[in-house]
């Protein structure tokens, strides 16, 4: 059977402030913003499945990969998850760096910060001898670094 899927498009973050992600992947990550823009709520609820749902949405884009940050407006339902990376529906985005400990200091302005210290994999795995650090931003996205060494 042929698979039907011919690229990636992009990742989504449903984020609690557009301005705060977009600083965040725009100035601390790099990615250059391609749109913002309101959606018509008909469509998002259809998509989606939420009723009253209301959202702004920003696309950023590097070389390598498309990013899509959802701001919603309504329902006044919403709320703040806090999963953590050994729960069901966690997710996160890992980019390859050449200075993890710049880059770290790079994102703290933005609200990112480490989990925990930078950790060297001496255990094996496709990761074998990189050191790895995840970091959590103010809109609970979980930013995974890794820095081959």
């Amino acid at each position: 059977m042929r698979h039907a899927i011919s690229a990636t498009n992009h990742t989504s973050f449903t984020v609690e402030s557009l301005d705060r992600a977009i600083a965040l992947f725009r100035d601390g990550l790099g990615f250059e913003l391609t749109s913002r823009a309101g959606r018509d709520p008909a469509s998002i609820q259809t998509i989606t499945g939420v009723p009253g749902a209301e959202v702004e949405i920003a696309y950023l884009r590097r070389p390598d990969h498309t990013v899509e940050l959802i701001e919603y407006s309504a329902p006044a339902d919403r709320r703040t998850l806090e999963a953590r990376p050994c729960d069901v529906g966690f997710a996160h985005i890992a980019f390859d760096v050449t200075d993890l400990d710049g880059v770290i200091a790079h994102l703290a302005p933005y609200g990112a910060v480490p989990i925990s210290p930078p950790y060297v994999n001496k255990r094996g795995g496709p990761n074998a001898g990189v050191r790895v650090s995840y970091l959590t931003t103010p809109d609970k996205v979980t930013v995974e670094l890794i820095e081959r060494i």
